[in-house]
């Protein structure tokens, strides 16, 4: 069976690509992985050359407006819809919300219930026509999977609509590197990890901490428009305990989690405030309290299963609060806590790995 992987980005910045790639069989299927190269950097392939790959290559920034980058969707279309046709691919998964938009007719014409539709995005959701290639997208389809039930509220009601979880399955086996490798430091080291953004919400949490130097703030994670802009902040206000590391692989995790006593998972926009980010399945994995933005689908989650806290960083006692709730951490109940919410996500996982590993032609 010929099945392609329809991505809308580098390869190392879709792990979530890794739950289908993991648990569909290689040796009874051929599979294609598509994926756009927006930097036009090379990217390091060796891990996929088990895998027929097919490079989009578009320059792309990924700060601009919508409308400027409908050009760029066009031509990418365009690309996706000549190797579909070139390909004559058996079943289709649909690794984003826009790509399955995009090529929507082409699914629902030649591919009703032979394709995967992993819904991650509810940006353009305010748009009615949007909305409804959306709605048609989960009726047509296989299966449907949202990585955050907040997503469900935007989706027709189907049984096939499944939760998938962006747990990155090699991080269970490093569990304790903060445990039994962890670094001590006299100060509380907050980290964030991922695509740097949010320039106002990240420029207030960064002048309330290089105000307390109780804490540190790291960032890693590849710097655009955004995070320059931060780092000359944090340079014109002389912010001696504010730290950029640049980009990173998805392993290098494991060192510097060794480093991170809580993780920055704080997020504000219409879309950030019902998702799930793959930093709180870090923290439940390495066992790191995370702090989420007040009244965020994320920050409820935490706070009900006891893994870390709701923040508002324009609250004039932020760093009180925290500096508080973190030293008020009791460890064994904490660790249990990382555990019971972990095992919770992982029957999910298992019961979407069942539904990917049962698809035939």
């Amino acid at each position: 069976m010929k099945i392609l992987l329809l991505g809308f980005s580098k390869i190392k910045y879709m792990p979530y690509a890794n739950f289908y790639l993991d648990n569909l069989n290689k040796t009874k299927h051929d599979i294609h992985l598509l994926y756009w190269n927006r930097d036009l950097k090379e990217e390091d392939t060796e891990q996929y050359q088990s895998y027929t790959l097919h490079e989009f290559k578009c320059y792309q920034e990924d700060e601009i407006s919508k409308v400027s980058k409908i050009k760029n969707f066009w031509k990418y279309r365009a690309y996706a819809l000549k190797i579909i046709k070139q390909q004559k691919f058996d079943f289709i998964i649909v690794l984003h919300s826009l790509p399955g938009v995009l090529i929507a007719k082409k699914l629902r014409k030649q591919y009703p219930g032979k394709y995967i539709f992993d819904y991650r995005d509810s940006t353009y959701e305010k748009f009615a026509p949007y909305k409804k290639i959306i709605a048609n997208l989960v009726n047509y389809s296989y299966a449907t999977f949202v990585s955050s039930d907040g997503f469900r509220k935007f989706l027709p009601q189907s049984e096939k609509i499944y939760t998938s979880h962006n747990i990155l399955t090699d991080s269970l086996n490093h569990r304790k590197e903060k445990h039994q490798n962890g670094v001590v430091s006299d100060k509380i080291r907050i980290a964030f990890w991922g695509f740097i953004r949010h320039e106002a919400l990240n420029q207030e949490i960064i002048k309330k901490i290089a105000k307390d130097k109780r804490f540190e703030l790291h960032y890693y994670g590849r710097e655009q428009t955004t995070a320059l802009n931060l780092k000359k902040y944090t340079h014109e206000i002389g912010a001696e305990n504010v730290f950029f590391h640049g980009e990173y692989k998805p392993k290098d995790r494991y060192d510097f989690v060794k480093n991170t006593d809580i993780i920055h998972n704080v997020y504000y926009d219409n879309n950030m405030m019902i998702a799930m980010g793959n930093k709180y399945y870090d923290g439940i994995i390495f066992y790191l309290p995370q702090i989420c933005m007040n009244g965020s689908f994320m920050g409820e989650s935490v706070e009900k299963n006891g893994i870390g806290w709701q923040v508002n960083p324009y609250d004039e006692d932020f760093t009180e609060r925290l500096y508080v709730n973190y030293k008020s951490i009791q460890s064994d109940g904490f660790y249990n806590r990382c555990d019971k919410r972990l095992e919770e996500v992982l029957k999910e996982y298992r019961a979407g790995v069942a539904i990917v590993k049962e698809i035939r032609r």
